[in-house]
Protein backbone atom coordinates (compact mmCIF):
# COMPACT_ATOMS: atom_id res chain seq x y z
CA UNK A 1 0.00 0.00 0.00
CA UNK A 2 1.58 3.40 -1.31
CA UNK A 3 2.04 6.07 1.68
CA UNK A 4 0.15 8.40 2.23
CA UNK A 5 0.56 11.91 0.90
CA UNK A 6 2.10 14.91 2.73
CA UNK A 7 -0.37 17.13 0.85
CA UNK A 8 -3.46 16.62 -1.60
CA UNK A 9 -4.67 19.12 -2.69
CA UNK A 10 -8.25 18.99 -4.90
CA UNK A 11 -10.20 21.09 -6.73
CA UNK A 12 -8.84 24.34 -5.53
CA UNK A 13 -10.66 27.76 -7.21
CA UNK A 14 -9.55 31.16 -5.92
CA UNK A 15 -11.68 34.40 -7.65
CA UNK A 16 -11.05 37.90 -7.28
CA UNK A 17 -14.65 39.85 -6.47
CA UNK A 18 -17.81 38.24 -5.60
CA UNK A 19 -21.07 37.69 -7.32
CA UNK A 20 -21.43 38.58 -11.18
CA UNK A 21 -18.09 40.58 -10.54
CA UNK A 22 -16.40 37.91 -9.73
CA UNK A 23 -13.13 36.60 -11.44
CA UNK A 24 -12.24 33.36 -11.36
CA UNK A 25 -7.84 33.36 -11.59
CA UNK A 26 -7.50 29.51 -10.25
CA UNK A 27 -10.15 27.00 -11.40
CA UNK A 28 -9.96 23.18 -10.77
CA UNK A 29 -6.43 22.75 -9.25
CA UNK A 30 -5.16 19.54 -8.02
CA UNK A 31 -1.93 17.71 -7.19
CA UNK A 32 -0.42 15.36 -4.86
CA UNK A 33 2.65 15.99 -3.18
CA UNK A 34 4.81 13.07 -1.63
CA UNK A 35 7.23 12.91 1.53
CA UNK A 36 10.72 14.65 0.64
CA UNK A 37 9.47 14.97 -2.70
CA UNK A 38 9.77 18.63 -4.70
CA UNK A 39 6.42 19.35 -6.93
CA UNK A 40 7.43 22.07 -9.31
CA UNK A 41 4.75 24.75 -10.01
CA UNK A 42 5.00 26.18 -13.79
CA UNK A 43 3.87 28.69 -15.77
CA UNK A 44 3.98 32.53 -16.97
CA UNK A 45 3.13 35.54 -14.87
CA UNK A 46 -0.95 35.42 -14.23
CA UNK A 47 -0.98 31.61 -14.74
CA UNK A 48 -2.10 31.56 -11.22
CA UNK A 49 0.55 29.35 -9.89
CA UNK A 50 1.54 31.80 -7.02
CA UNK A 51 -1.51 32.57 -5.83
CA UNK A 52 -2.15 28.50 -5.77
CA UNK A 53 0.95 28.67 -3.01
CA UNK A 54 -0.27 31.56 -1.19
CA UNK A 55 -4.07 29.99 -0.99
CA UNK A 56 -2.66 27.16 1.08
CA UNK A 57 -1.28 29.24 3.39
CA UNK A 58 -4.03 31.85 4.01
CA UNK A 59 -1.66 34.78 2.90
CA UNK A 60 -4.19 35.14 -0.54
CA UNK A 61 -4.01 39.25 -1.60
CA UNK A 62 -6.76 41.43 -0.43
CA UNK A 63 -9.88 40.92 -2.58
CA UNK A 64 -9.18 37.03 -3.45
CA UNK A 65 -10.84 34.51 -1.91
CA UNK A 66 -11.00 30.47 -1.97
CA UNK A 67 -14.46 29.43 -3.66
CA UNK A 68 -13.85 25.81 -3.66
CA UNK A 69 -11.69 22.85 -2.69
CA UNK A 70 -9.55 21.38 -0.17
CA UNK A 71 -5.76 20.85 0.79
CA UNK A 72 -5.01 17.94 2.99
CA UNK A 73 -2.16 18.32 4.88
CA UNK A 74 -0.99 14.76 6.44
CA UNK A 75 -0.72 14.64 10.16
CA UNK A 76 3.37 13.64 11.37
CA UNK A 77 1.89 10.12 12.36
CA UNK A 78 0.49 9.52 8.83
CA UNK A 79 -2.57 8.49 9.94
CA UNK A 80 -4.59 11.56 10.26
CA UNK A 81 -5.05 15.18 7.54
CA UNK A 82 -5.91 18.56 8.31
CA UNK A 83 -7.83 20.42 5.52
CA UNK A 84 -5.63 24.07 5.35
CA UNK A 85 -8.10 25.44 3.63
CA UNK A 86 -10.96 24.60 6.11
CA UNK A 87 -8.55 25.95 8.99
CA UNK A 88 -9.64 28.96 11.36
CA UNK A 89 -6.87 32.15 10.55
CA UNK A 90 -5.41 31.37 14.28
CA UNK A 91 -5.09 27.93 13.88
CA UNK A 92 -3.47 28.41 10.57
CA UNK A 93 -0.86 30.43 11.88
CA UNK A 94 0.33 28.10 14.20
CA UNK A 95 0.80 25.88 11.09
CA UNK A 96 2.10 28.71 9.40
CA UNK A 97 5.91 29.22 9.39
CA UNK A 98 5.94 25.92 11.73
CA UNK A 99 5.06 22.83 9.78
CA UNK A 100 4.78 24.93 6.67
CA UNK A 101 6.63 27.86 5.77
CA UNK A 102 7.48 29.99 2.24
CA UNK A 103 10.31 31.78 0.97
CA UNK A 104 9.17 34.83 -1.18
CA UNK A 105 10.68 36.23 -4.56
CA UNK A 106 12.11 39.52 -3.52
CA UNK A 107 14.09 39.38 -0.14
CA UNK A 108 14.53 42.90 -0.33
CA UNK A 109 10.56 43.64 -0.04
CA UNK A 110 10.23 40.77 2.13
CA UNK A 111 12.52 41.28 4.77
CA UNK A 112 11.82 44.57 7.12
CA UNK A 113 14.88 46.94 6.65
CA UNK A 114 14.04 48.09 10.52
CA UNK A 115 15.40 44.63 12.17
CA UNK A 116 18.37 42.56 12.04
CA UNK A 117 18.28 38.92 10.44
CA UNK A 118 18.96 37.83 13.74
CA UNK A 119 15.79 39.39 15.12
CA UNK A 120 13.82 38.12 11.91
CA UNK A 121 14.72 34.86 12.10
CA UNK A 122 14.33 34.83 15.96
CA UNK A 123 10.72 35.75 15.51
CA UNK A 124 9.98 32.25 13.93
CA UNK A 125 11.64 30.29 16.68
CA UNK A 126 10.00 31.92 19.38
CA UNK A 127 6.54 31.85 17.09
CA UNK A 128 6.89 28.16 17.00
CA UNK A 129 9.27 26.52 18.95
CA UNK A 130 10.00 26.09 23.10
CA UNK A 131 13.30 27.92 22.60
CA UNK A 132 13.48 31.09 23.95
CA UNK A 133 17.11 32.99 24.80
CA UNK A 134 20.38 31.50 24.45
CA UNK A 135 18.85 28.50 22.80
CA UNK A 136 16.71 30.15 20.31
CA UNK A 137 20.24 32.19 18.98
CA UNK A 138 21.58 28.97 18.41
CA UNK A 139 19.68 27.55 16.82
CA UNK A 140 19.49 30.65 14.39
CA UNK A 141 23.19 30.17 14.23
CA UNK A 142 22.83 26.87 13.26
CA UNK A 143 20.75 27.49 10.81
CA UNK A 144 22.51 30.42 9.18
CA UNK A 145 25.89 27.60 9.06
CA UNK A 146 23.42 25.17 7.47
CA UNK A 147 22.48 27.58 4.43
CA UNK A 148 26.31 28.65 3.82
CA UNK A 149 26.84 32.38 5.27
CA UNK A 150 30.48 32.88 5.53
CA UNK A 151 30.23 34.70 8.98
CA UNK A 152 27.03 33.82 10.60
CA UNK A 153 27.70 36.05 14.10
CA UNK A 154 27.82 38.59 11.40
CA UNK A 155 24.60 37.96 9.63
CA UNK A 156 23.18 37.37 12.68
CA UNK A 157 23.97 41.02 13.77
CA UNK A 158 23.13 42.26 10.11
CA UNK A 159 20.72 44.66 8.61
CA UNK A 160 19.19 43.17 5.02
CA UNK A 161 20.66 46.42 3.46
CA UNK A 162 23.77 45.54 4.76
CA UNK A 163 24.13 41.87 2.54
CA UNK A 164 24.27 40.79 -1.31
CA UNK A 165 21.00 39.74 -2.90
CA UNK A 166 22.54 35.87 -2.85
CA UNK A 167 22.69 36.64 1.09
CA UNK A 168 19.41 37.92 1.68
CA UNK A 169 17.97 34.44 0.12
CA UNK A 170 19.97 32.64 2.08
CA UNK A 171 18.63 34.54 5.34
CA UNK A 172 14.97 34.25 4.08
CA UNK A 173 15.47 30.27 2.90
CA UNK A 174 17.07 30.33 7.02
CA UNK A 175 13.67 32.05 8.26
CA UNK A 176 11.53 29.14 6.39
CA UNK A 177 14.13 26.36 7.63
CA UNK A 178 14.52 27.07 11.30
CA UNK A 179 11.80 25.44 12.48
CA UNK A 180 12.19 22.61 10.08
CA UNK A 181 9.06 22.61 8.27
CA UNK A 182 7.80 19.15 7.03
CA UNK A 183 7.28 21.60 3.97
CA UNK A 184 8.50 24.56 2.16
CA UNK A 185 6.78 26.53 -0.93
CA UNK A 186 9.15 28.46 -2.67
CA UNK A 187 8.13 31.34 -4.61
CA UNK A 188 10.62 32.09 -7.47
CA UNK A 189 13.61 31.50 -4.89
CA UNK A 190 16.26 32.54 -7.27
CA UNK A 191 14.58 34.95 -9.93
CA UNK A 192 16.21 37.95 -8.72
CA UNK A 193 19.74 36.07 -8.17
CA UNK A 194 22.62 35.95 -10.51
CA UNK A 195 23.32 32.54 -12.47
CA UNK A 196 26.12 31.51 -10.23
CA UNK A 197 24.33 32.97 -7.00
CA UNK A 198 21.14 30.57 -7.80
CA UNK A 199 23.16 27.36 -8.52
CA UNK A 200 24.66 27.75 -5.18
CA UNK A 201 21.04 28.74 -3.99
CA UNK A 202 19.70 25.50 -5.92
CA UNK A 203 22.29 23.16 -4.67
CA UNK A 204 21.62 24.51 -0.89
CA UNK A 205 17.92 24.09 -1.05
CA UNK A 206 18.87 20.21 -2.47
CA UNK A 207 21.19 19.47 0.83
CA UNK A 208 19.01 20.60 3.21
CA UNK A 209 16.24 18.45 1.91
CA UNK A 210 18.34 15.45 1.98
CA UNK A 211 19.31 16.69 5.39
CA UNK A 212 16.00 16.68 6.79
CA UNK A 213 13.59 14.90 4.29
CA UNK A 214 11.32 18.16 3.83
CA UNK A 215 9.37 18.83 0.79
CA UNK A 216 8.65 21.23 -1.40
CA UNK A 217 6.45 23.17 -3.85
CA UNK A 218 8.84 25.13 -6.08
CA UNK A 219 7.04 28.15 -8.15
CA UNK A 220 8.98 28.51 -11.23
CA UNK A 221 9.10 30.06 -14.87
CA UNK A 222 12.40 28.53 -15.53
CA UNK A 223 12.15 25.06 -16.84
CA UNK A 224 15.94 24.80 -16.10
CA UNK A 225 15.47 25.16 -12.50
CA UNK A 226 12.53 22.13 -12.91
CA UNK A 227 15.03 19.74 -14.52
CA UNK A 228 17.80 20.64 -11.79
CA UNK A 229 15.14 20.45 -9.08
CA UNK A 230 11.70 18.87 -9.49
CA UNK A 231 10.47 15.58 -9.19
CA UNK A 232 7.33 15.78 -10.54
CA UNK A 233 5.98 19.08 -12.15
CA UNK A 234 2.12 20.78 -13.27
CA UNK A 235 2.26 22.75 -15.78
CA UNK A 236 -0.42 26.09 -15.27
CA UNK A 237 -1.87 28.37 -17.89
CA UNK A 238 -4.38 30.86 -17.09
CA UNK A 239 -5.07 29.45 -13.80
CA UNK A 240 -6.23 25.82 -15.15
CA UNK A 241 -3.84 22.69 -14.82
CA UNK A 242 -2.66 21.82 -18.74
CA UNK A 243 -0.38 19.26 -17.63
CA UNK A 244 1.22 17.17 -15.12
CA UNK A 245 3.30 14.37 -14.65
CA UNK A 246 6.95 12.83 -13.37
CA UNK A 247 9.99 15.69 -14.03
CA UNK A 248 11.61 13.40 -16.83
CA UNK A 249 8.12 12.49 -18.22
CA UNK A 250 7.14 16.07 -18.68
CA UNK A 251 9.87 17.69 -19.82
CA UNK A 252 11.07 14.69 -22.22
CA UNK A 253 7.70 14.34 -23.95
CA UNK A 254 5.41 17.31 -23.48
CA UNK A 255 1.87 16.42 -24.17
CA UNK A 256 0.33 19.76 -24.79
CA UNK A 257 1.29 22.63 -27.04
CA UNK A 258 1.90 25.15 -24.21
CA UNK A 259 3.99 23.32 -21.91
CA UNK A 260 6.30 22.52 -25.69
CA UNK A 261 6.21 26.14 -25.79
CA UNK A 262 7.74 27.04 -22.34
CA UNK A 263 10.37 24.33 -22.97
CA UNK A 264 11.15 25.79 -26.70
CA UNK A 265 11.08 29.22 -25.38
CA UNK A 266 14.00 28.39 -22.10
CA UNK A 267 17.35 29.82 -22.96
CA UNK A 268 20.42 27.71 -23.75
CA UNK A 269 23.87 27.84 -24.28
CA UNK A 270 23.97 26.72 -27.90
CA UNK A 271 26.41 23.16 -29.33
CA UNK A 272 26.62 25.08 -32.80
CA UNK A 273 26.85 28.82 -33.10
CA UNK A 274 27.41 30.59 -36.18
CA UNK A 275 28.74 34.03 -35.65
CA UNK A 276 26.73 36.56 -37.43
CA UNK A 277 28.53 38.43 -40.32
CA UNK A 278 28.72 42.50 -39.41
CA UNK A 279 30.28 44.18 -42.82
CA UNK A 280 30.86 47.33 -41.15
CA UNK A 281 34.55 48.22 -39.94
CA UNK A 282 33.46 51.65 -39.04
CA UNK A 283 33.50 51.42 -35.34
CA UNK A 284 30.55 53.85 -33.63
CA UNK A 285 32.19 53.79 -30.12
CA UNK A 286 35.60 53.65 -29.06
CA UNK A 287 36.30 53.83 -25.03
CA UNK A 288 40.04 53.62 -23.62
CA UNK A 289 40.72 53.41 -19.53
CA UNK A 290 37.00 53.39 -18.22
CA UNK A 291 37.25 53.69 -14.60
CA UNK A 292 34.67 54.60 -11.92
CA UNK A 293 35.84 54.71 -8.11
CA UNK A 294 33.10 55.73 -5.63
CA UNK A 295 34.62 57.31 -2.20
CA UNK A 296 34.11 55.15 1.18
CA UNK A 297 31.31 55.89 3.28
CA UNK A 298 31.65 57.59 6.99
CA UNK A 299 31.80 54.79 9.69
CA UNK A 300 31.19 57.31 12.39
CA UNK A 301 34.42 58.30 14.84
CA UNK A 302 36.07 59.71 11.86
CA UNK A 303 36.74 56.71 10.08
CA UNK A 304 35.83 56.21 6.46
CA UNK A 305 35.15 52.68 4.64
CA UNK A 306 37.46 51.95 1.97
CA UNK A 307 36.76 53.60 -1.53
CA UNK A 308 34.71 50.93 -3.76
CA UNK A 309 36.32 50.90 -7.36
CA UNK A 310 33.34 49.96 -9.74
CA UNK A 311 35.14 49.54 -12.92
CA UNK A 312 38.69 49.52 -13.71
CA UNK A 313 40.22 50.38 -17.05
CA UNK A 314 37.44 48.95 -19.74
CA UNK A 315 38.03 49.42 -23.30
CA UNK A 316 35.04 49.14 -25.49
CA UNK A 317 35.29 48.72 -29.16
CA UNK A 318 31.93 48.45 -30.63
CA UNK A 319 30.95 48.79 -34.84
CA UNK A 320 28.57 50.22 -36.49
CA UNK A 321 25.93 47.50 -36.69
CA UNK A 322 27.60 45.70 -34.34
CA UNK A 323 26.02 43.98 -30.53
CA UNK A 324 28.13 43.89 -27.99
CA UNK A 325 27.24 41.69 -24.95
CA UNK A 326 28.72 42.95 -21.80
CA UNK A 327 27.66 39.90 -19.05
CA UNK A 328 28.70 39.88 -15.24
CA UNK A 329 26.73 39.05 -11.66
CA UNK A 330 25.56 42.13 -10.26
CA UNK A 331 28.15 44.40 -8.87
CA UNK A 332 30.60 43.48 -11.42
CA UNK A 333 30.47 47.07 -12.73
CA UNK A 334 28.54 46.46 -16.31
CA UNK A 335 25.91 48.66 -15.89
CA UNK A 336 27.92 51.17 -14.89
CA UNK A 337 30.21 50.88 -17.89
CA UNK A 338 27.40 51.86 -19.88
CA UNK A 339 26.35 54.94 -17.69
CA UNK A 340 29.87 56.19 -17.83
CA UNK A 341 29.89 55.99 -21.83
CA UNK A 342 26.51 57.99 -21.63
CA UNK A 343 27.89 60.52 -18.97
CA UNK A 344 25.26 59.80 -17.01
CA UNK A 345 27.63 59.01 -14.23
CA UNK A 346 31.24 61.33 -14.14
CA UNK A 347 34.37 59.04 -14.67
CA UNK A 348 37.37 58.86 -13.49
CA UNK A 349 40.34 61.51 -14.93
CA UNK A 350 41.65 60.09 -17.86
CA UNK A 351 38.81 57.72 -19.72
CA UNK A 352 38.48 58.79 -23.07
CA UNK A 353 34.50 57.46 -25.13
CA UNK A 354 35.01 58.86 -29.27
CA UNK A 355 31.67 58.27 -30.15
CA UNK A 356 31.29 58.72 -34.25
CA UNK A 357 27.95 59.40 -35.82
CA UNK A 358 26.29 58.22 -39.31
CA UNK A 359 27.57 61.62 -40.21
CA UNK A 360 31.49 61.19 -39.82
CA UNK A 361 31.94 63.76 -37.03
CA UNK A 362 34.12 61.92 -33.67
CA UNK A 363 33.47 63.67 -29.95
CA UNK A 364 35.06 62.95 -26.84
CA UNK A 365 32.14 61.98 -24.74
CA UNK A 366 33.80 62.96 -22.01
CA UNK A 367 34.09 66.39 -23.02
CA UNK A 368 31.09 66.81 -23.68
CA UNK A 369 28.10 69.80 -22.03
CA UNK A 370 24.79 71.56 -22.58
CA UNK A 371 23.67 71.26 -25.71
CA UNK A 372 26.51 68.77 -27.28
CA UNK A 373 25.51 66.42 -24.53
CA UNK A 374 21.76 66.87 -25.59
CA UNK A 375 22.85 66.13 -29.16
CA UNK A 376 24.43 63.20 -28.24
CA UNK A 377 21.90 61.60 -25.98
CA UNK A 378 19.55 61.72 -29.22
CA UNK A 379 21.65 59.16 -31.14
CA UNK A 380 21.98 56.94 -28.01
CA UNK A 381 18.81 55.62 -26.20
CA UNK A 382 18.87 53.08 -23.29
CA UNK A 383 16.26 50.71 -22.50
CA UNK A 384 15.70 49.60 -18.73
CA UNK A 385 15.58 46.30 -17.02
CA UNK A 386 11.78 46.90 -15.71
CA UNK A 387 9.50 48.24 -17.89
CA UNK A 388 7.15 48.84 -15.05
CA UNK A 389 9.02 51.60 -12.99
CA UNK A 390 10.71 52.73 -16.24
CA UNK A 391 7.27 53.93 -17.83
CA UNK A 392 5.07 56.79 -16.05
CA UNK A 393 2.06 55.22 -14.65
CA UNK A 394 0.09 58.93 -14.90
CA UNK A 395 0.73 59.47 -19.15
CA UNK A 396 -0.79 57.29 -21.60
CA UNK A 397 1.50 55.59 -24.14
CA UNK A 398 1.10 58.52 -26.75
CA UNK A 399 2.67 60.72 -24.29
CA UNK A 400 4.67 58.15 -22.91
CA UNK A 401 6.42 57.94 -26.88
CA UNK A 402 5.97 61.51 -28.21
CA UNK A 403 7.74 62.67 -25.24
CA UNK A 404 11.11 61.95 -26.87
CA UNK A 405 10.06 64.13 -29.42
CA UNK A 406 8.62 67.03 -27.73
CA UNK A 407 12.07 67.09 -25.82
CA UNK A 408 14.13 67.38 -28.67
CA UNK A 409 11.18 69.69 -30.60
CA UNK A 410 11.20 66.79 -33.83
CA UNK A 411 8.08 67.41 -35.84
CA UNK A 412 4.62 69.02 -35.38
CA UNK A 413 2.35 67.66 -32.87
CA UNK A 414 0.46 65.56 -35.50
CA UNK A 415 3.68 64.35 -36.66
CA UNK A 416 4.49 63.13 -33.26
CA UNK A 417 1.27 61.51 -33.19
CA UNK A 418 1.82 59.84 -36.40
CA UNK A 419 5.12 58.19 -35.41
CA UNK A 420 3.56 57.19 -32.35
CA UNK A 421 1.74 55.20 -34.25
CA UNK A 422 4.57 54.04 -36.14
CA UNK A 423 6.44 52.87 -33.20
CA UNK A 424 3.78 50.68 -31.88
CA UNK A 425 3.04 48.77 -35.10
CA UNK A 426 7.46 48.34 -34.98
CA UNK A 427 7.14 46.91 -32.09
CA UNK A 428 4.02 44.37 -32.85
CA UNK A 429 1.63 46.56 -30.62
CA UNK A 430 -1.54 47.94 -31.95
CA UNK A 431 -1.51 51.83 -32.12
CA UNK A 432 -5.20 51.30 -31.34
CA UNK A 433 -3.53 51.05 -27.67
CA UNK A 434 -2.01 54.64 -28.06
CA UNK A 435 -4.61 55.74 -25.26
CA UNK A 436 -4.18 53.15 -22.54
CA UNK A 437 -1.77 53.42 -19.50
CA UNK A 438 1.00 51.18 -18.76
CA UNK A 439 -0.47 48.98 -16.10
CA UNK A 440 -3.43 47.80 -19.12
CA UNK A 441 -0.29 45.83 -20.69
CA UNK A 442 1.59 42.42 -19.91
CA UNK A 443 5.16 43.05 -18.76
CA UNK A 444 6.33 41.56 -22.18
CA UNK A 445 3.88 44.42 -23.92
CA UNK A 446 5.44 47.06 -21.77
CA UNK A 447 8.95 45.92 -22.65
CA UNK A 448 8.07 46.20 -26.38
CA UNK A 449 6.63 50.34 -25.56
CA UNK A 450 10.24 50.44 -23.70
CA UNK A 451 11.74 49.62 -26.64
CA UNK A 452 9.55 51.78 -28.75
CA UNK A 453 10.27 55.25 -27.00
CA UNK A 454 13.85 54.32 -27.32
CA UNK A 455 13.23 54.61 -30.95
CA UNK A 456 11.49 57.19 -31.02
CA UNK A 457 14.32 59.93 -32.59
CA UNK A 458 15.89 57.29 -34.53
CA UNK A 459 19.06 56.47 -32.35
CA UNK A 460 22.33 54.77 -33.66
CA UNK A 461 23.45 53.06 -30.69
CA UNK A 462 20.87 51.58 -27.97
CA UNK A 463 22.31 50.47 -24.79
CA UNK A 464 20.25 47.59 -23.42
CA UNK A 465 20.61 46.97 -19.43
CA UNK A 466 19.12 43.72 -18.84
CA UNK A 467 16.10 44.30 -20.50
CA UNK A 468 14.84 40.96 -20.39
CA UNK A 469 15.90 39.66 -17.03
CA UNK A 470 12.20 40.63 -15.34
CA UNK A 471 10.25 38.97 -18.02
CA UNK A 472 9.03 34.84 -18.46
CA UNK A 473 11.23 32.83 -20.82
CA UNK A 474 8.76 32.55 -23.50
CA UNK A 475 8.06 36.56 -23.81
CA UNK A 476 11.78 36.95 -23.28
CA UNK A 477 12.60 35.00 -26.25
CA UNK A 478 9.96 36.88 -28.65
CA UNK A 479 12.05 40.35 -26.91
CA UNK A 480 14.99 39.06 -28.00
CA UNK A 481 13.54 38.18 -31.37
CA UNK A 482 12.34 41.81 -31.78
CA UNK A 483 15.56 43.30 -30.75
CA UNK A 484 17.43 40.76 -33.57
CA UNK A 485 14.36 42.11 -35.91
CA UNK A 486 14.98 45.81 -35.18
CA UNK A 487 18.82 45.90 -35.36
CA UNK A 488 18.84 43.96 -39.02
CA UNK A 489 15.89 46.30 -40.46
CA UNK A 490 17.31 49.43 -38.99
CA UNK A 491 20.96 49.25 -39.14
CA UNK A 492 21.24 49.50 -34.92
CA UNK A 493 24.22 49.12 -32.75
CA UNK A 494 23.47 47.63 -29.77
CA UNK A 495 25.52 47.55 -26.31
CA UNK A 496 23.61 44.72 -24.39
CA UNK A 497 23.70 43.93 -20.82
CA UNK A 498 22.69 40.93 -18.94
CA UNK A 499 23.97 38.63 -16.16
CA UNK A 500 23.53 35.24 -18.14
CA UNK A 501 24.96 34.18 -20.95
CA UNK A 502 22.45 31.87 -22.32
CA UNK A 503 20.45 35.19 -23.34
CA UNK A 504 22.87 36.31 -25.00
CA UNK A 505 24.35 33.69 -26.87
CA UNK A 506 22.22 34.62 -30.22
CA UNK A 507 22.02 38.19 -30.21
CA UNK A 508 25.56 39.59 -29.77
CA UNK A 509 28.19 39.27 -32.18
CA UNK A 510 31.32 39.70 -29.47
CA UNK A 511 30.73 39.09 -25.82
CA UNK A 512 33.04 40.94 -22.96
CA UNK A 513 32.94 39.40 -19.34
CA UNK A 514 32.76 41.25 -16.69
CA UNK A 515 34.07 40.44 -12.96
CA UNK A 516 34.91 42.68 -10.38
CA UNK A 517 35.13 45.78 -12.49
CA UNK A 518 37.50 44.18 -15.24
CA UNK A 519 37.00 42.77 -18.38
CA UNK A 520 38.51 39.07 -17.35
CA UNK A 521 37.54 37.71 -21.08
CA UNK A 522 36.42 38.83 -24.18
CA UNK A 523 35.92 37.97 -27.85
CA UNK A 524 33.74 37.03 -30.67
CA UNK A 525 30.55 34.76 -29.51
CA UNK A 526 31.37 31.90 -31.10
CA UNK A 527 34.85 31.92 -30.21
CA UNK A 528 34.06 32.68 -26.59
CA UNK A 529 31.15 30.12 -26.40
CA UNK A 530 33.30 27.33 -27.61
CA UNK A 531 36.53 27.65 -26.16
CA UNK A 532 35.83 29.30 -23.03
CA UNK A 533 38.85 29.91 -21.29
CA UNK A 534 38.78 32.05 -17.95
CA UNK A 535 37.59 30.29 -15.00
CA UNK A 536 35.12 33.22 -14.49
CA UNK A 537 33.69 32.69 -17.70
CA UNK A 538 33.66 28.80 -17.14
CA UNK A 539 31.83 29.28 -14.17
CA UNK A 540 28.88 31.34 -15.72
CA UNK A 541 28.26 28.57 -18.37
CA UNK A 542 28.27 26.18 -16.03
CA UNK A 543 25.73 27.74 -13.65
CA UNK A 544 23.26 27.97 -16.69
CA UNK A 545 20.88 25.57 -15.98
CA UNK A 546 18.86 24.11 -19.04
CA UNK A 547 15.58 22.37 -19.29
CA UNK A 548 17.12 18.82 -19.67
CA UNK A 549 17.61 16.44 -16.64
CA UNK A 550 20.15 14.71 -18.26
CA UNK A 551 22.77 17.90 -18.15
CA UNK A 552 22.89 19.00 -14.31
CA UNK A 553 24.26 22.36 -13.15
CA UNK A 554 27.83 21.79 -12.86
CA UNK A 555 28.48 22.97 -9.54
CA UNK A 556 32.52 21.95 -9.46
CA UNK A 557 32.77 24.02 -11.98
CA UNK A 558 30.29 26.84 -10.52
CA UNK A 559 32.45 26.97 -7.56
CA UNK A 560 36.09 27.15 -9.22
CA UNK A 561 35.06 30.09 -11.24
CA UNK A 562 32.87 32.05 -9.16
CA UNK A 563 34.98 33.28 -6.55
CA UNK A 564 37.17 36.27 -5.49
CA UNK A 565 40.18 37.17 -7.68
CA UNK A 566 42.74 35.72 -5.24
CA UNK A 567 40.98 32.36 -5.55
CA UNK A 568 41.60 31.58 -9.47
CA UNK A 569 44.34 28.78 -10.61
CA UNK A 570 47.29 29.98 -11.95
CA UNK A 571 47.86 31.92 -14.43
CA UNK A 572 44.55 34.13 -13.88
CA UNK A 573 44.63 34.61 -9.97
CA UNK A 574 45.29 37.88 -8.57
CA UNK A 575 45.06 40.03 -5.29
CA UNK A 576 43.90 43.58 -4.69
CA UNK A 577 44.63 45.43 -7.85
CA UNK A 578 47.64 43.74 -9.23
CA UNK A 579 45.93 42.33 -12.26
CA UNK A 580 47.04 40.76 -15.34
CA UNK A 581 46.32 42.29 -18.70
CA UNK A 582 44.37 40.82 -21.15
CA UNK A 583 46.06 38.61 -23.44
CA UNK A 584 45.08 37.82 -26.94
CA UNK A 585 45.19 34.04 -27.52
CA UNK A 586 43.41 33.79 -30.70
CA UNK A 587 42.29 36.21 -33.39
CA UNK A 588 39.89 39.39 -31.57
CA UNK A 589 39.99 36.67 -28.14
CA UNK A 590 41.14 37.98 -24.99
CA UNK A 591 41.55 36.55 -21.97
CA UNK A 592 42.96 38.55 -18.43
CA UNK A 593 45.96 35.91 -17.29
CA UNK A 594 49.64 36.33 -16.63
CA UNK A 595 51.61 35.80 -19.69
Amino acid sequence: MPAQPLLTVEGLTVAFGAGRAAVTVVEDVSFALRRGETLALVGESGSGKTLTGKALLGILPKGARIIAGRAALADKSGTGETDLLAMDPKALRKVRGGRVSMIFQEPMSSLSALHTIGDQVMEAVKLHSPLRGAEAKARCIETFVDVGFPDPERAFRAYPFELSGGLRQRAMIAMAMVCRPELMIADEPTTALDVTTQATVLDLIKSLQRETGMSMIMVTHDLGVVANMADAVVVLRKGRVVESGPARAVLTSPGHGYTRKLIAAAPEIPENLDARHVASEDFIVRARHLSKTYPGKAQGLGRVSAPVKAVQDVRIDLRRGETLAIVGESGSGKSTVAKLMLQAERADPGAQVLFRGADGEEVDVMQLTGAALTAFRRKVQIVFQDPFSSLSPRMCVRDILTEPLRVHGVGTAHEQRERAADLMERVGLSADHLQRFPHAFSGGQRQRISIARALALGPELIVCDEPTSALDVSVQAQVLELFKEIRDDLGLSYLFISHDLAVVAGLADRVAVMRRGRVVEEGPVKALFTNPTHPYTKALMAASPEPDMDRPLDLASVARGAGEPQTWPDPFGYADDAAPDLVEIDAGHFVRRAA
